[in-house]
């Protein structure tokens, strides 16, 4: 415990899933947090239950599309914590999927845009606060997909997610040197709503389960440690890493 005492963070995407309970864990190891997405209710809710925890957290809804709604929640934790050291830019969509034949311009563009535009613009005012008191940890959520092997028809949502990525490796070797660590963690199938909603028959859910060397899916809280380590000071030499916590689906499809 306490492996994040003192420190501030940023989560996106905290509403639900790895987001929320990724706050969670983060406020019981000592953060105090800036939750961020687009619903305002479910936020208030994760704030009252950090707090009854005995935590701190505030809450900032908006579209992580807008850079605005990024330089408000680096603003939020200035003003509320006085600075900012970790970033845990988990925000995203599946978006539009099918045979890429038939993928809209537009739900292509509006994929990459909530995946992969808006952790760069995240992590653009995340960084340049981080620089001001001489380190700090980014961690991106990315995924299997598009890294070790893919899905017919999730084109959008596997350039996206690749993306991170590169955006990942370019941005740890450009602020390095301002001690400034970036790292992507790479789930394979994670019990979430999203998941449960995509895979909404016994048959989907038993090929995908399937795909994992280890024959189950993950649990928000597995992810939610993994993310942990990479934010907390045990990671203090790791950067630039695309963290694999897939359960091996990276190396089987039996």
């Amino acid at each position: 415990m306490n492996r994040l005492i003192n420190k501030v963070a940023i989560i996106t995407g905290a509403s639900s899933g790895i987001g929320r309970v990724t706050a969670k864990l983060f406020a019981a190891e000592g953060a105090k947090v800036v939750i961020g997405a687009r619903r305002q209710a479910e936020l208030e809710s994760l704030v009252a239950e950090i707090k009854a925890a005995g935590g701190d957290a505030v809450a900032v809804a908006g579209d992580v599309r807008s850079e605005d709604y990024h330089k408000a929640l680096v603003a939020a934790a200035v003003e509320n914590y006085g600075k900012l050291d970790i970033a845990f830019n988990n925000a995203g969509t599946i978006g539009e999927a099918g045979p890429s034949t038939e993928v809209s311009e537009a739900g292509f563009a509006e994929t990459l845009a909530i995946n992969l535009t808006a952790s760069f613009l995240a992590a653009k005012h995340q960084i340049a606060e981080m620089i001001k008191h001489g380190s700090g940890s980014v961690i991106f959520t990315s995924t299997f997909v598009g890294y070790s092997f893919s899905f017919p028809g999730v084109a959008a949502y596997a350039a996206s997610k690749s993306g991170l990525i590169g955006l990942t490796q370019a941005l740890a070797a450009e602020y390095g040197p301002q001690n400034i660590r970036i790292n992507a963690v790479l789930p394979g199938a994670v019990d979430t709503d999203m998941y449960r909603e995509m895979n909404d028959t016994s048959d989907k859910q038993s090929f995908i389960t399937n795909l994992h060397a280890l024959k189950r899916v993950a649990t928000p809280e597995e992810l939610a440690r993994s993310v942990l380590y990479l934010a907390s000071d045990d990671a203090s030499f790791v950067t630039g890493t695309a963290s694999l916590v897939d359960g091996g689906v990276s190396i089987t499809r039996t």
